[in-house]
């Protein structure tokens, strides 16, 4: 009976070795887009837990602050998050501006177990949109952050230089806005264009049916994403 009773609990300690997640150890930050707020990442932080990762997923003030006071503040946050369960891989998945967030960080810091990087509908090149509309009475509500996304040669995308991470970079080509329609070259996810979205070093980057406002929160977005944490391949 005692050999019985031994093999039984040794059977239960394998079993719960095996039923631990296998990325149990790695931290995603999730940082939302200009405009928006945490809650807007809360599906994939709620699948990204089921899939066995520890999350931090980042409120920030978007509107308020330039990109390099929100760049230090956010990233910074995330990144001392995620350290309170002392990750061995710190990732990141981003909405729009929050990728400009984590390009601006990481061109002046660095981090030792860095991880990879997906970013969902970044405007990498810019933004054509906020061109046409920061001339426009109102655009102001979008704040300095907003204003710093244009296509120009001194906007902020275009001068933080090539990617120095492993990143993956899913764009969006359902349109379903006027301002897309008539403002924007296609394909397009209504704010972003698919080729806006593109940056050198990037490594791996895919289109897929979806819109800017609400990509993050498609589940074949999600998988995708999921898969190039764990591969650094999206299929």
């Amino acid at each position: 009976m005692r050999k019985s009773a031994s093999f039984s609990f040794l059977i239960f300690v394998l079993t719960l070795n095996f039923a631990k997640p296998a990325f149990a150890e790695d931290c995603v930050v999730l940082l939302h887009g200009l405009a928006r707020v945490s809650n807007s990442m809360g599906e994939l932080e709620t699948k990204l837990i089921r899939a066995g990762f520890s999350v931090a997923n980042i409120n920030f003030q978007s509107r308020k602050h330039q990109i390099d006071f929100l760049s230090y503040d956010a990233v910074s946050r995330g990144i001392n998050a995620c350290f309170e369960n002392n990750p061995v891989k710190v990732h990141f998945i981003t909405h729009s501006l929050g990728g400009i967030l984590v390009r601006h960080f990481f061109k002046e810091h660095s981090l030792v177990n860095l991880g990879r990087v997906v970013m969902l509908g970044p405007p990498n090149q810019g933004s054509e949109l906020v061109d046409r509309l920061k001339s426009f009475p109102g655009f102001s509500f979008l704040g300095p952050a907003g204003k710093a996304l244009g296509t120009d040669v001194d906007s902020i995308p275009r001068k933080l230089g090539p990617i120095s991470f492993e990143l993956g970079v899913i764009a969006g080509t359902r349109n379903i806005t006027p301002l897309g329609f008539f403002w924007l070259d296609r394909p397009n996810d209504s704010v972003v264009t698919v080729e806006s979205t593109k940056v050198e070093g990037m490594s791996e980057h895919i289109s897929l049916p979806v819109t800017h406002t609400l990509m993050m929160r498609n589940n074949t977005v999600i998988d995708h994403s999921i898969n190039f944490l764990r591969s650094g391949h999206f299929k």
